[in-house]
């Protein structure tokens, strides 16, 4: 990953929203959820929630997909994947006893 292109996600999820949106959507992967129930789940109006949710899409970690006449809202795996590797990358400086407890934290249960 590019250092624009952690900078941007980092932006786009550096406001309360966004990052509790995307946090909502990565519990709900793989289905995701529709735009409808993640609107109820912010408080927000609809207008105010889609500017929000334009931004998480403009930086690739939102992908909206469309299933009938719902549009469903997902977290880019490939994106979270690049920013962790990013953030982490040369890690300890190689010391992989360092670096274990934050794997077993990311370990999927």
């Amino acid at each position: 990953m590019e250092t624009d292109t952690a900078l941007a996600i980092l932006t786009a999820l550096a406001h309360p929203t966004r990052l509790a949106t995307f946090r909502l959507l990565v519990q709900h992967e793989p289905g995701g959820l529709s735009t409808g129930q993640l609107v109820e789940a912010s408080g927000l109006s609809q207008s105010t929630f889609s500017t929000h949710l334009a931004v998480l899409v403009k930086a690739g970690v939102v992908v909206p997909e469309k299933r009938g006449r719902r549009q469903i809202q997902r977290v880019s795996i490939d994106a979270l994947r690049g920013l962790m590797i990013f953030l982490a990358k040369d890690c300890c400086g190689g010391r992989a006893d360092l670096c274990e407890p934050l794997l077993a934290e990311l370990t999927c249960c």
